[in-house]
């Protein structure tokens, strides 16, 4: 019985250290998009205390000290982050936020050993699939960011957000052509092959495609989860984004909807709203109120509860 206990009770704990880990990274996030970088980097220390393995993560917290000021720390994580696997070293010498570092030793050891690693890494690569891919991820990415920031500068209703969307369909078009004659002929191409952010376009052009081509390849996503060629937490955004369309209820209250007569964000309708966040833990998200702050959501799940039958009808 002693056994049990202490077995329930170092799970209990693992469970309560991950969720505050993510709920402390999220709140460094939100600190960096506030351009506080103290603060940033303070709660990324807070949270590297308990886990300092994610290399998103560390790479995230090193740009936030090197902003702050904090070369020695920001050093420190950037090395961190390399240890553990991230090797983004075309993002890394373009990255503005690093700049404070370049005139140091240190950088151009760092760099040195990056750029080894990666050729190494890389040897296997498909190189023209990769280039495909990554021209495809900076397409894709650049005209949604143009978008976001057009909404926050302009309003959701202004003709240069009319624009922009026009112009982000035409992308998504052509880059959907792309990408489902790379999945019809390869399969769905996993990181060891293409690298990882190569790997990603697949999932994120897949995600901004139309319900049937969504129900199409959601099957292939679901194997190459299972066989470790995509990641967990983007195949559970398509699972959410799929049961949305189907009029069915998502799993991971990934998705959000706008009510253009409150002009509020809310949470499309979700199943089981009290054990979401043990959902969203097992894909390595994190809990569902550090994520929908970023549209200004105060997430209750009491509260949810009373209007999911309004939301339903809505």
């Amino acid at each position: 019985m002693k056994k049990t206990i202490i077995v329930l009770f170092l799970f209990v704990s693992s469970f309560i250290n991950a969720q505050d880990y993510k709920s402390i990274v999220a709140a460094a996030d939100q600190f960096y998009s506030d351009s506080n970088y103290v603060e940033s980097a303070i709660k990324y220390q807070a949270a590297f205390k308990i886990e300092a393995k994610n290399p998103g993560d560390l790479y995230n917290g090193s740009c936030s000290a090197a902003l702050a000021g904090k070369k020695d720390l920001a050093f420190e994580w950037l090395n961190l982050a390399f240890k553990n696997g991230w090797m983004n070293i075309k993002h890394l010498k373009t990255d503005t936020d690093l700049t404070s570092l370049h005139e140091s030793k240190q950088w151009d050891e760092l760099l040195k050993e990056m750029q080894a690693a990666v050729d190494k890494k890389e040897a296997n690569y498909d190189k023209p699939l990769q280039a495909i891919l990554l021209t495809i991820f900076d397409d894709d990415q650049n005209i949604r960011n143009q978008y976001i920031q057009a909404q926050k500068d302009y309003g959701r209703q202004s003709k240069i957000v009319d624009s922009l969307g026009e112009i982000m369909i035409v992308k998504d078009s052509i880059n959907l052509i792309k990408v489902c004659e790379i999945l019809d002929k390869y399969g769905w191409v996993g990181s060891d092959k293409v690298g990882s952010q190569a790997n990603q376009t697949l999932f994120l052009v897949i995600q901004h495609s139309d319900l049937a081509i969504q129900q199409k390849y959601l099957p292939m996503m679901r194997e190459a989860v299972k066989n470790k060629k995509a990641n967990s937490s983007s195949l559970a955004l398509l699972e959410d984004r799929v049961a949305i369309r189907e009029g069915r209820h998502q799993i991971y209250g990934s998705q959000i909807g706008y009510d253009n007569e409150t002009k509020k964000s809310y949470v499309l309708p979700l199943e089981d709203p009290d054990n979401v966040d043990q959902r969203r833990a097992s894909v390595g998200l994190g809990p569902l109120a550090e994520y929908v702050k970023k549209w200004d959501i105060v997430w209750n799940a009491e509260e949810y509860k009373k209007m999911l039958p309004l939301l339903e009808k809505h």
